[in-house]
């Protein structure tokens, strides 16, 4: 089963501007993201970072719905030192430092891709992972005819 991880920038994107072209394909592909989550085609994979991350949402309806999908995780990674290695390592080519344990995290719950909305991040991940925005991962998954 393919395993991914989903940073906040994507959970959070229905809450943006939807008039706007590409925010409303990454709202949409988080949707059917979730479906494929869902009907168990996905596996999601969350971590001790995210639910931390979340908690310091000021908007208690996004952050209520963050948990809302959170929920649907099948695994749970926990911040341990050789994932705090691994994020110093990635802060270190400038990523974020969120960012960077993010996808250590991810890296070390061995997931297929991480998705994010974040160009920036996009840009800059050099790792094992594939690294995608929702749209793109939706278009791989056409192809692969899962």
């Amino acid at each position: 089963m393919i395993r991914i991880y989903l940073d906040t920038s994507v959970y959070n994107r229905p809450f943006d501007d939807q008039t706007q072209p590409r925010i409303g394909l990454e709202t949409l592909a988080f949707a059917t993201i979730m479906q494929l989550i869902e009907m168990g085609t996905l596996a999601l994979v969350t971590s001790s970072i995210l639910r931390l991350e979340n908690r310091s949402n000021p908007f208690e309806s996004r952050s209520q719905w963050v948990n809302y999908c959170l929920n649907y995780a099948t695994h749970f990674q926990t911040v341990n030192e050789t994932i705090q290695g691994r994020a110093q390592q990635l802060a270190e080519l400038n990523l974020q430092t969120m960012d960077a344990f993010h996808l250590a995290c991810a890296e070390a719950s061995a997931c297929d891709y991480f998705l994010t909305c974040d160009d920036r991040l996009l840009k800059r991940y050099r790792g094992p992972l594939q690294v995608k925005n929702p749209v793109e991962l939706i278009f791989l998954l056409e192809r692969e005819q899962l």
